[in-house]
């Protein structure tokens, strides 16, 4: 975290998914709160997190490609194309759907939403 915001402004999510919440990563989080900010975020929120969109999209392209990686290199080659593929404004759309979704959230107190 300090090597990518050494201005201290950089701060920690993850989605609360049951490894993420384990005691070995909780006492973790605990013993390095000084290091950064963690960002709460409500559990199993998956659509919360752009990171997550972007993974199904890859993974919809990688699902359409023929023939299928068969290597992990072949994998990784595939996923960093159709990463260079995503155009600006799809990614620019999610960031600026980020106001909407944290006040669906909120209307439902951090249970599911139905979209």
């Amino acid at each position: 975290m300090s090597i990518l915001h050494s201005d201290g402004l950089g701060q920690f999510q993850q989605d609360n998914a049951r490894p993420h919440a384990s005691r070995v990563a909780t006492k973790w989080f605990h013993e390095h709160s000084s290091d950064f900010r963690h960002f709460y975020w409500p559990p199993k929120s998956p659509e919360m997190n752009n990171i997550e969109v972007i993974r199904d999209a890859l993974l919809h392209a990688l699902e359409n490609r023929s023939p299928p990686p068969r290597r992990p290199m072949d994998l990784w080659t595939v996923l960093k194309d159709e990463w260079c593929e995503l155009p600006p404004r799809y990614l620019q759309t999610l960031v600026e759907s980020m106001p909407h979704r944290v006040a669906t959230l909120l209307c439902v107190r951090g249970g599911p939403k139905r979209y």
